[in-house]
């Protein structure tokens, strides 16, 4: 396995467990009161619209060049930490 394989590899691994949490959070947040269920709603769209925005840049890392792909792991990362930052702090205010 390449450097670059392994890093995909991880990469997805750690979206399909932020994807899952999202998953069991929101689960929870349908059982919250009507009032507070239409403010989780909203945020659990912007967080999967950071989900969807993750998974782009990944497919478009692995769809990239064995020269190129190194360049595009700082914003991959910066992409994923603020979609986790996001659902942590939506996660606490739950």
């Amino acid at each position: 396995m390449t450097k670059r394989d392994a890093y995909i590899a991880k990469m997805k691994l750690q979206l399909d467990e932020l994807n899952a949490k999202m998953s069991a959070v929101e689960a929870k947040a349908k059982e919250a009161r009507e009032d507070a269920r239409d403010k989780y709603k909203e945020e659990m769209g912007k967080l999967r619209h950071q989900s969807e925005l993750a998974v782009a840049k990944l497919d478009e890392m692995t769809a990239a060049g064995e020269e190129t792909w190194e360049a595009m792991v700082t914003e991959m990362e910066k992409v994923r930490d603020a979609w986790t930052h996001s659902f942590h702090y939506f996660k606490s205010q739950i």
